[in-house]
């Protein structure tokens, strides 16, 4: 019986060896993204757990008419698929301030919004501290301008460490 227990715990211990994940503490990169317009965020992901992490963005994003700066914070769960390849899902939001660069003199504006996001996608890890990930974000917005939904595409690298 002893040695059924025996057999029994180290294949467990093993199945959730090959199952844990371990992810960085902190990573820091560029997320390239296209939802009403191209842009760029300086991206900040921060470990709270081995298979949770905070992510901050900051971003700018140029689309016909104007310009926009936004900043999200997303709440992710990381599961692991395969060696090196992950997938997240998690909720989020963040606010951002749109710049309108009309044609007619005077008649130049600017807007603030607030949205709640998603955010679900893949990454893999490499053996060298970088992360190279691909997400679908989904934002609702909340103000004059962006108040519909929106699906941000984004392509992120970033250095681990």
């Amino acid at each position: 019986m002893k040695r059924i227990l025996f057999i029994a715990g180290f294949v467990l211990a093993t199945v959730g060896s090959i199952q844990a994940q371990s992810i960085s503490k902190h990573a820091l990169g560029v997320r390239l993204g296209d939802n009403d317009g191209f842009g760029a965020e300086i991206s900040y992901q921060l470990g709270i757990g081995e298979n949770n992490r905070l992510e901050f963005d900051l971003g700018w994003r140029d689309f016909d008419g104007g310009n926009a700066i936004k900043v999200a914070g997303i709440y992710q769960w990381v599961f692991n698929l395969d060696k090196g390849f992950n997938w997240y899902v998690g909720p989020g939001g963040g606010f951002g301030i749109i710049d309108f660069d009309d044609d007619f003199p005077g008649d130049d504006g600017s807007d603030s919004f607030i949205f709640l996001a998603g955010d679900i996608g893949i990454e893999y890890n490499f053996d060298i501290p970088l992360l190279i990930s691909l997400d679908l974000r989904p934002e609702i917005g909340f103000g004059d301008y962006n108040d519909d939904l929106d699906f941000d595409i984004g392509l992120g690298i970033r250095y681990q460490f």
